[in-house]
């Protein structure tokens, strides 16, 4: 009997034991699955950190310094016969516009044959000058000599007769008529050989002075890169009948006296200009930090700073109608790169406001319920709601003053809300 109540006694124990096992392992499993339950919503660290306000602009990159290349302002026929790329790299004296010289190189062509003409004529004629006034030369020492030749014998008179005496008085009077004739009609031919040089001189001049202007015609028809940089191809506003739809120069175009075809602009010049409105140009100020990002450059974040803030709102044409207006702000850019273009479009974060060591929130986690800012704090597996106070409200984040502790973390989405 004995051995009985002691074998019964036992099993009661290992039932026992067997059941606080089992309750404990629940009990266990119970908690670790509690606690390994992840929250019904998404949920954000409040965090105590530096609190920054960003304000978003959109803008286009733009060289604040820039060479204009223009067509010719005293030419005619402006047809563009070869042109540049677009974003092409130049040096200094590289072609940029070649336009159609075909009818000037025909004129040149005719200019040059005139001139050749004209110097065969001036030297022709300087040549018959040389002979002529050679001539003249001759016959007025020949003149001379006679003269001589009769003064001589005139002078014999005293042993001739008084008739062979008046004779040669009378030769010397004849042979000086001649000599003033000669001298008279050779001093005629320079003054007329003269005058035919000097036409002649003129009509060659005339002719090199035509042949120099066609050469410059031709020459200010090739437009070439007066520094180094990068092409920017203008806008034909001509072929677009000023529509605002504007497209660039292109090979074959007609262009006009002193158009703008190509610009140079000074890469280390270039800056965001962007335009910003009434209510937010207060919290702008010069020197301010900017964060650009440029849509074509999306795997680079350049750093900048306000350079620039215009003091007066202007009409903003690309706004749509009615045209607003708003102020110019420009963003100067603290880092380049190579493939940064001007007309490019970018963003710009500027950070208008900073608050140190503050208590941060996601804007996702701050709530509008019954009149007031409401924050889901988890507890276990559960959100408990509770009113907090917002000192300010950025682009991503909200400062809170009262209301939740650096570590409690916050529902992104509103629990109480049936998905």
């Amino acid at each position: 009997m004995p051995n009985s109540l002691q074998s019964a006694a036992k099993r009661q124990r290992r039932l026992v034991l067997t059941l606080s096992v089992l309750v404990l392992a629940g009990a266990a499993w119970a908690v670790l699955r509690t606690a390994n339950r992840h929250p019904p919503v998404p949920t954000a660290e409040v965090k105590r950190s530096e609190f920054v306000d960003y304000l978003e602009l959109r803008g286009q990159v733009k060289a604040i310094h820039a060479v204009v290349v223009t067509a010719p302002s005293d030419a005619e026929d402006l047809q563009i016969l070869h042109l540049v790329h677009e974003g092409a790299r130049v040096k200094k004296g590289d072609m940029l516009v070649d336009f159609d010289a075909t009818k000037l190189k025909a004129t040149l062509a005719q200019d040059r044959s005139v001139l050749r003409g004209a110097e065969a004529g001036a030297e022709q004629t300087r040549a018959q000058s040389r002979i002529t006034l050679e001539g003249d030369r001759t016959d007025l020492l020949k003149a001379g000599y006679d003269v001589d030749s009769a003064k001589l014998d005139a002078s014999k008179g005293e042993i001739v007769s008084k008739i062979e005496g008046a004779e040669d008085e009378l030769v010397v009077k004849d042979d000086q008529g001649k000599l003033a004739a000669t001298d008279q009609k050779s001093r005629s031919d320079k003054t007329d050989a003269d005058a035919d040089f000097d036409s002649q001189k003129h009509k060659s001049d005339k002719a090199a002075f035509d042949v120099r202007q066609e050469q410059h015609r031709i020459s200010v028809l090739t437009l070439r890169a007066p520094l180094d940089g990068i092409v920017t191809i203008l806008p034909n506003y001509r072929a677009s009948g000023f529509s605002g739809n504007d497209q660039p120069f292109k090979e074959g175009d007609q262009a006009w006296p002193g158009a703008g075809i190509v610009e140079i602009p000074d890469l280390a010049s270039l800056r965001l200009d962007c335009r910003i409105e009434e209510s937010d140009r207060a919290r702008v100020a010069l020197n301010q930090v900017a964060h650009v990002r440029v849509d074509a450059l999306p795997d680079r974040e350049l750093s900048g700073h306000v350079a620039r803030i215009s003091t007066l709102a202007t009409v903003d044409f690309s706004g749509g109608w009615p045209f607003p207006k708003n102020f110019e702000l420009g963003v100067g850019l603290d880092q380049s790169d190579p493939r940064l273009r001007p007309g490019m479009n970018a963003t710009a974060r500027i950070a208008v406001d900073k608050i140190p060591n503050a208590i941060v929130i996601p804007v996702e986690a701050a709530f509008q319920k019954s009149g007031q800012t409401v924050a889901y704090v988890l507890h276990g597996s559960k959100f408990e709601e509770r009113p907090i106070e917002v000192g300010k409200k950025g682009e991503s984040q909200i400062v809170v003053t009262s209301g939740l502790t650096p570590g409690d973390r916050v529902a992104l989405k509103d629990p109480t809300l049936k998905e």
